[in-house]
Order: C-alpha cells, then sequence, then structure tokens
C-alpha cells in the first residue's frame, strides 16, 4: 500500500517535471545557438561600434586580446571603453545584453568626469565565445 502511494505522489509531479525538463531544454538551446561556430569577431567589433553610435558614446576605443582555448570553446577576450551619459552608457549595455552572441561581462568601470559635468567613463573587459568545428582554428 506504501509503495501504490508513493507511486501515485510521483506520477502527480510528472506535468512540473516535464515543464521543468522543457524549461532547461529552452534554456540549453538558447545558450548554445548564442555561440557561434566562426569567430566571427569583425561582425561582433562592428555591432558593439554601431550600439556605442546609437547611444551617442564617445571616444570609442574596442581592442580583442588573445584568444583563449577552453575546453570544446574558444574564448576572445575584449576591452571596451567609451564616455558619454551614464544613462546612455546603461543603454548600451541593455542593448549590448540583447544581442544574438552571448557576451560575458567580467569587469565594469565607471569613472565621473573630475569637473562632474554628467559624463562618465566606461571600460569593460568582455568575452565571446566561438565553437570551432574540428580542423577549424
Amino acid at each position: 500500500m506504501l509503495v501504490i502511494t508513493k507511486t501515485s505522489a510521483e506520477s502527480r509531479r510528472m506535468p512540473e517535471l516535464k515543464q521543468q525538463l522543457q524549461e532547461l531544454q529552452e534554456t540549453v538551446g538558447n545558450y548554445e545557438r548564442k555561440i557561434p561556430e566562426h569567430r566571427e569577431l569583425g561582425m561582433f567589433l562592428q555591432k558593439i561600434t554601431n550600439l556605442m553610435n546609437e547611444q551617442n558614446l564617445v571616444e570609442q576605443v574596442i581592442q580583442p586580446g588573445q584568444e583563449i582555448e577552453a575546453d570544446a570553446l574558444k574564448c576572445i577576450p575584449v576591452n571596451i571603453q567609451c564616455k558619454g551619459k551614464l544613462a546612455k552608457i546603461f543603454g548600451f549595455y541593455r542593448r549590448l545584453q540583447g544581442l544574438s552572441r552571448l557576451v560575458r561581462i567580467e569587469q565594469v568601470r565607471l569613472t565621473n568626469d573630475s569637473d562632474y559635468s554628467g559624463e562618465v567613463s566606461m571600460e569593460t573587459k568582455t568575452v565571446i565565445y566561438y565553437r570551432p568545428k574540428a580542423g577549424q582554428g
């Protein structure tokens, strides 16, 4: 009788577990789609430039670093610097988050101007990834 009661209770959880499984599969699928199979570095750098231009950010510097291999992924560090109003910098981050490519932000430094003009200097260390196919480097 105890086994039947336990089985009945567990079977009632099946729809909930199926829902959780579906959500996890969607999350993993979205994650994999956000990591391209090619470097596409130039396209990424152009998108960053466009995002900064849309927000009217100035003194733009976008500097890719040395590529790093990590398991099946390759990582490219990218340092981003610019200057503008704080609201515009936050707008840039919102748009960066919406990109179709996964961007990990490792460090952000915001520095107020010495004359308190409302301008903020931003320095961000990011990492982008790609999954090279066998034989691709």
